[in-house]
């Protein structure tokens, strides 16, 4: 268990991180307003879970193998920027009403907006990176076992990033009750949704390590 002025400095530098409109924020925001509130809490959720499996695996130490391979970093970071893009396509390519299976209209599950989430966090390397370089620097080896320091500080961080992206899903989600009373603006706003996917996939495809 890390002492409490680590716990407190780690928290509150953590605080600044995730309620920073980062990509997670800005995927839930594009798919609540689009979609509506409960695929924007899926969202939220799906992006949760795949914080809690890097950091698991970043404990176990799978992640570190696969930062110190430059292969597999950049088949990682190209499999997930590719995903990314391939979201924002679907987006942009959908037929009014959002019939096209998938997209970000009013027809996307739940269910999908959660594997989604789930995957295009899974697939970023730098969500990788993140929790092998961030986590380990609150960590305190005289105060016991590391491996549950590294659970706790990671399960302090999904909480928290939980709590940022579903508060960016509720202020979103008025929006999208408005969008679904006006096709038109609807359909503007797929193709907003898709182009922040496109543009992230981008941005991730065109990091360095």
């Amino acid at each position: 268990m890390p002492d409490p002025a680590t716990l407190m400095t780690y928290i509150a530098v953590l605080a600044g991180f995730v309620f920073f409109p980062g990509p997670s924020i800005l995927m839930t925001l594009a798919r609540t307003a689009s979609s509506g509130l409960r695929v924007g809490m899926a969202t939220s959720l799906g992006i949760a879970l795949g914080d809690l499996c890097h950091t698991v695996l970043a404990v176990i130490g799978v992640s570190a193998i696969v930062m110190a391979s430059a292969s597999a970093f950049t088949v990682v970071k190209l499999a997930g920027a590719a995903y990314l893009v391939y979201l924002g396509l679907r987006s942009l390519l959908a037929r009014p009403g959002g019939t096209a299976p998938g997209a970000a209209g009013p027809y996307l599950a739940v269910g999908a907006a959660f594997r989604q989430a789930w995957l295009a966090e899974m697939l970023n390397p730098k969500s990788a990176m993140f929790f092998l370089a961030f986590l380990p620097q609150f960590v305190t080896p005289e105060n016991g076992a590391i491996a549950l320091q590294l659970l706790l500080l990671g399960a302090i961080f999904v909480a928290m990033g939980t709590v940022a992206t579903m508060a960016a899903a509720l202020g979103a989600g008025q929006l999208g009750r408005a969008l679904g009373r006006a096709p038109g603006l609807r359909r503007w706003l797929d193709r907003v949704t898709g182009g922040i996917y496109c543009a992230l996939g981008l941005r991730l495809a065109l990091q360095e390590r």
